[in-house]
């Protein structure tokens, strides 16, 4: 099996340990990956989808391509990636006229774009592909009495028809949810698990009101499950959980810290990897989690 890594520009500037287990685990896991040369800004939300439709398109038709000439498709550790060139593939697939001025644009640099591969989150490939049997048969520690809340990411979820291999129902997402307890944690359902983390635009220009969106989350883990570890599929939600809650702290938003991981990098400290390698970068104190994986025999 063979797959093109979308990076993204999340994982590739800020979290490159992430990317150190995205290729940890898929070596571990028997999966070859293609780096996909020449890729790009996917592009992101508040961006080129704002003011651009058929440039966004375009741009993210250039990296569809990509794939489609080593027929290979794309998995992303990124909730944004995956959202961007889901939805921009679903745009040129329902609109025939933007996918006809796409091409005529991509005429620029001599490509075409044929629709004939797919964007794919790394926690869904790891579901549907990979499957739940193999990952806790490949195990070389486990997690059991950790509690982990989960936190799928709003681009995994809706627009739930953009998204055909994503959740039966998008407001109980269960996925994510057996992708942890398959590494023996339990991952129980909270009020909140829908919920948005607060990133992107909203970091950016009303950091009260993601960071009010954080607290409301942990909140929801912290007095309903009373989670361990906060587990996601998303590299966008990994930082705003991972980098937020210092802060927060410091401005007695909460009193408490609730350990942030992507799905990968757990997944791959329970396939044996280094923790200084696929968690190093971690701002949230992980010591604690560290100390509880236990060495299958």
């Amino acid at each position: 099996m063979k797959v093109g890594f979308f990076i993204g520009c999340n994982t590739a500037f800020n979290r490159p340990d992430l990317e150190k287990a995205f290729r940890f685990v898929f070596d571990a896991l028997g999966i070859e990956i293609d780096d996909l040369e020449g890729q790009s800004c996917c592009p992101s939300w508040g961006t080129m989808p704002s003011v651009d439709e058929a440039g966004w398109c375009a741009l993210g038709a250039r990296n569809f391509i990509i794939s489609e000439e080593k027929n290979v498709d794309m998995v992303t550790v990124c909730g944004s990636c995956y959202g961007s060139l889901s939805e921009s593939k679903y745009k040129m697939e329902k609109k025939p006229e933007l996918r006809e001025k796409v091409n005529e644009m991509l005429k620029a640099i001599g490509k075409e774009y044929k629709g004939t591969t797919r964007i794919r989150l790394a926690t869904n490939f790891l579901y549907n592909e990979v499957g739940i049997e193999k990952i806790k048969n490949s195990l070389k520690y486990t997690l059991e009495g950790v509690t982990i809340g989960v936190q799928p990411g709003c681009h995994s979820l809706w627009p739930s028809e953009v998204y055909q291999e994503g959740e039966k129902d998008p407001f109980h997402p269960v996925m994510l949810r057996e992708l942890c307890e398959a590494l023996g944690a339990s991952a129980p359902y909270y009020s909140r698990i829908v919920d948005c983390c607060g990133m992107g635009g909203m970091r950016s220009t009303n950091v009260e009101a993601s960071y009010k969106l954080v607290k409301t989350k942990l909140d929801s883990m912290k007095d309903e499950i009373k989670a361990d570890l906060l587990v996601t599929g998303c590299s966008s939600c990994l930082i705003q959980f991972d980098t937020a809650q210092a802060p927060m702290k410091r401005e007695n938003k909460i009193n408490y810290e609730i350990p942030s991981v992507h799905y990968v990098q757990l997944l791959a400290l329970c396939l044996g990897a280094d923790p200084q390698q696929v968690v190093g970068l971690s701002t949230t104190d992980l010591s604690g989690i560290l100390g509880k994986l236990k060495k299958i025999n």
